[in-house]
């Protein structure tokens, strides 16, 4: 299903430690008092630097946590561990081998930052006395000792080595900004696990499936790399994943909702549908009088007073300004109760240069989205992604997160008009796309994925473009008052 979503989705309920045995997490934290191995101010460190981590392992992976001092909940994992979609035997041998209990260590001076590991020490005592042995039978002295005092060094060594061959089997997320989307991911699948052992039908039981495959793409994606490089790729696959939430909601209930409309019920057993279809039921057709407010399209623009300008009777491409706009998408949120999410915002070139956006930031976007652009034409912030080296180039140019954070207060104080979108899931993922990416989506009717490439986006950059033009016929979008001076292009 491709239509947004007719609720607000409830979000998905945030992974704790051990939720499901509370008594669990309760015995972990009296063990890591006893040791004195809590988190303070900078995370959980044991009197060696290692952290002290509490590892709850899933049929998917597991969570390592820290221990707080304070005596809450952590908020957040320290790292998450996602196993290959098949696992093997070896791979979730791999997985509990990394997922052990932390080793205690013996620091080796009270003021030395070497330490060993009690098992290490173990074997150190062991092979001085199999030394002494060994000498008292004949074995020379130069054979004996040097085994007795390198034993101990490779214990040491042999479970890091053990755990770079095992990390090579998983893919593991670290970080705040990789856990945290990560950890909602793994919320979001663990309500699909759960709604297929509780359901018999196929359907639930394939959407877990699929939803582990997104995960460990996901995984793939955070391990090791800037997230905001990969931002189009992990809004794909939340809201893939949101989407099969909501399909396994639909198919186990057997009732419509009272606000879903007979069109929209059509619309969800239908799977699937093209881009182009939900995008033209977004932005209806423009009626040349008595301008009217789109069902799930509204302006907010102060100078508009809160309705869209439709092209009247005459109007002709004169009229028209030749102003270039930039199209992102932004958190969804809902503009009154049974109303659809709004997800995306069009606003003029100009807003890029309003004061109270971060600058010099957005005045070098504004310069990278003005340069060598047609009249009208509307760039996804994707496609100054796409020219950005695939976002490698964006430090250089600046922080487009704080800039469109920036641009949606903006737009919610009243500050610059703009065209606010609640587009499909799909569209919103192509848009969210560079220029060449393809898309996929699950149909569970048909039990297959669709593909969507560059074609499908050109089309529903052309709807949008359509429903903008009409809108701006007779006034432009108003960027704001006070605007900098733009930078000037270079050569």
């Amino acid at each position: 299903m491709t239509e947004p979503l007719r609720t607000p989705p409830p979000a998905p309920a945030s992974l704790r430690p051990f939720a499901d045995d509370p008594a669990r997490w309760d015995a972990e934290r009296s063990c890591a008092l006893q040791t004195g191995r809590i988190a303070y101010d900078t995370g959980s460190f044991s009197v060696a630097g290692e952290p002290y981590l509490v590892h709850e392992r899933t049929g998917w992976g597991w969570l390592a946590w820290t221990v707080p001092a304070d005596g809450s909940m952590p908020q957040r994992p320290h790292h998450i561990g996602v196993l290959p979609p098949s696992a093997t035997w070896t791979d979730r041998l791999a997985a509990r081998w990394l997922a052990r209990r932390p080793a205690g260590r013996m620091a080796l001076h009270a003021t030395s930052r070497g330490s060993l590991r009690y098992f290490a020490v173990a074997v150190g005592v062991i092979g001085c006395f199999t030394a002494v042995d060994a000498i008292a039978r004949g074995i020379p002295l130069g054979i004996a000792v040097p085994a007795a005092l390198l034993a101990p060094l490779l214990a040491d060594h042999l479970p890091d080595r053990l755990d770079r061959r095992a990390r090579r089997r998983v893919r593991i997320a670290q970080g705040a900004a990789a856990t945290g989307y990560l950890q909602r991911l793994a919320a979001w699948h663990t309500g699909l696990l759960r709604a297929a052992a509780d359901s018999d039908r196929h359907e639930p039981r394939r959407a877990a499936g699929i939803g582990r495959h997104l995960l460990w793409d996901a995984a793939g994606l955070l391990q090791g790399q800037d997230t905001r490089q990969v931002s189009p790729q992990l809004i794909a696959c939340e809201r893939l994943m949101l989407q099969l939430a909501d399909q396994v909601t639909q198919n186990t209930e057997h009732t419509t909702p009272e606000h879903t409309t007979p069109e929209d019920a059509a619309a969800d057993t239908a799977g699937p549908a093209r881009p182009g279809g939900p995008v033209a039921r977004i932005l209806p057709g423009v009626r040349p009088t008595a301008p009217e407010t789109p069902r799930y399209a509204h302006s907010t623009s102060s100078s508009l007073k809160g309705t869209l300008l439709m092209a009247q009777p005459g109007s002709g491409p004169a009229a028209r300004t030749a102003d270039v706009y930039l199209l992102f998408a932004h958190e969804p949120y809902y503009p009154g109760p049974g109303t659809r999410e709004i997800n995306t915002a069009v606003v003029a070139a100009g807003s890029l240069l309003h004061p109270r956006v971060l600058q010099p930031d957005g005045a070098r976007i504004h310069r990278l989205l003005t340069h060598g652009r047609q009249p009208g034409e509307i760039i996804p912030l994707s496609t100054l992604t796409h020219e950005l080296r695939a976002g490698a180039d964006w430090p250089a140019v600046g922080d487009w997160e704080r800039v469109t954070t920036d641009l949606v207060q903006l737009i919610h104080c009243g500050h610059c008009d703009a065209l606010s979108l609640g587009l499909p899931d799909i569209t919103r993922a192509l848009l969210c796309s560079g220029p060449h990416s393809h898309v996929r989506a699950y149909d569970a009717a048909a039990s297959e994925f669709i593909d969507y490439g560059p074609a499908e986006r050109a089309a529903a950059l052309a709807d949008v473009g359509t429903f903008l033009a009409a809108l701006v016929a007779e006034q432009d979008l108003w960027p704001g008052n006070g605007l900098l001076a733009p930078l000037t292009a270079r050569p």
